[in-house]
């Protein structure tokens, strides 16, 4: 039998307390649980040509469109290549040129990996992040949402345990939005220098990010709960668009590397099961858009309730092909609650050009 943590009334209603002071102003703007949309992408630029004509593209288009907020799935460059501050710096004019709030999780490229340059410390780019995106309780945009922040010190940085500033959380008409820093890279456990001592504290911090956003969500009897992250975690044999091979019924990793997932994928998993109402897993890291139903339960039986959505990402062989998005329609009165529209950008249309 697998062991969670153990919650009780005074710690969930903490929880309730702190995130319901955010939760309310968020949702003076929508308190009637009235239908909005919402634009999620990631995995972008890989190249010059995305960098700057690609990405500006995408972001006329979100513009275009009357969105609550946007949220960014990581993976602000190429896995190779430097990661020099303004990569950073030119991230955050993308997200400061949306007029809607935009939220953003960190991708593996942004950080895990940059130890690929020699001398370059992976983990200090990941304080640089902590200091540069997530130096507020508030959301980047020219419009700004407050966010609940994970100020516990779980985490690990260069000078020791520290916040995970970078997982947030808010309720917007009646759903619950959760980041959580899940990483590529089998989750900082091989690639260049993995580093098992800051997985094991991220891994569980982000545990324990997820089951207090499902209490919440069950107290504030939200309508459902969407997980944004980096990471693909594979969730059966398939190996589609080179995600990690795993045993769809034990959540176990198959092909031998390490598994980074295994217990994030459980936890999330008993956390669907015992929601009951919709759950939306939002991820990049494959680069390949895809919506889906596959995670199933330990008898092999597929969760009704569960949906992973991965957005588009680089293509750099063919120039700005699937610089793109998707556009996420929320009906709190409909017992699906989300629909999908991937939103193809007219400007970025490589193989046919647009009408």
């Amino acid at each position: 039998m697998k062991k969670r943590s153990v919650w009780g009334a005074c710690a969930v209603m903490a929880i309730v307390a702190t995130a319901a002071l955010a939760a309310q102003s968020i949702n003076d703007e929508n308190s009637g649980r009235q239908p909005y949309d919402i634009g999620l992408w990631g995995d972008l630029p890989y190249s010059t040509l995305q960098a700057t004509v690609g990405v500006p593209n995408l972001i006329d288009d979100i513009n275009g469109q009357r969105l609550a907020f946007t949220v960014n799935d990581g993976d602000l460059k190429a896995g190779s290549g430097p990661c020099t501050n303004d990569v950073y710096e030119r991230a955050l004019g993308y997200f400061n040129a949306l007029r809607s709030p935009a939220a953003f999780t960190p991708g593996d490229n942004d950080w895990v990996d940059c130890d690929r340059n020699p001398g370059v410390s992976s983990l200090e780019r990941l304080d640089f992040e902590r200091s540069f995106f997530f130096n507020t309780t508030y959301t980047m945009g020219q419009r700004r949402l407050l966010q609940d922040v994970q100020t516990d010190a779980l985490c690990l940085g260069v000078s020791g345990q520290v916040p995970c500033v970078e997982n947030r959380r808010w309720t917007y008409g009646g759903v619950t939005y959760v980041t959580l820093n899940v990483q590529g890279s089998c989750n900082n456990l091989c690639d260049t220098l993995p580093d098992p001592v800051e997985f094991n504290a991220r891994n569980h911090a982000n545990i324990v990010w997820l089951q207090q956003t499902f209490a919440l969500a069950k107290a504030m009897n939200s309508v459902a709960v969407m997980v944004i992250a980096q990471a693909d975690p594979g969730f059966d044999t398939s190996g589609a668009a080179g995600a990690p091979l795993r045993n769809s019924k034990t959540l176990a990793e198959t092909d031998g590397l390490p598994d980074g997932f295994v217990t994030f994928l459980s936890a999330l998993r008993d956390e669907v099961i015992a929601f009951r109402k919709p759950v939306v897993y939002v991820h990049g890291d494959s680069h390949y858009f895809r919506l889906d139903k596959p995670l199933l339960d330990s008898l092999g039986r597929r969760l009704e309730n569960f949906t992973r959505l991965e957005t588009f990402g680089d293509n750099q062989a063919n120039g700005n092909n699937d610089v793109n998005w998707v556009k996420v329609s929320i009906d709190p009165r409909d017992r699906e609650v989300f629909s999908f529209q991937p939103r193809i950008v007219p400007a970025n249309r490589t193989a046919v050009p647009a009408p």
